[in-house]
């Protein structure tokens, strides 16, 4: 079996969740802007899930879930 090279990329899988009192994009994008500061070479960025709280039966804030791939460094 021949041996790989290490020069092949790894990454690396972290979950955030973003919030927002606008919509859930917005809270995507605040998740990835804020994971951005101390995470390098972000690559994927990969909704999961989801949901508002609720308050007296008016959404009051939007929450997603982001799966954020970024380049292993060994």
């Amino acid at each position: 079996m021949a041996k790989k090279s290490t020069a092949e990329p790894i990454y690396k899988i972290v979950e955030v969740i973003g919030t927002s009192t606008v919509s859930w994009e917005d809270a995507a994008m605040n998740a990835v802007a804020a994971a951005a500061h101390s995470l390098r070479d972000l690559r994927i960025a990969e909704v999961v899930k989801m949901d508002m709280k609720v308050d007296k039966g008016k959404a009051v804030a939007f929450r997603t879930r982001v799966l954020l791939s970024f380049k292993y460094e060994t």
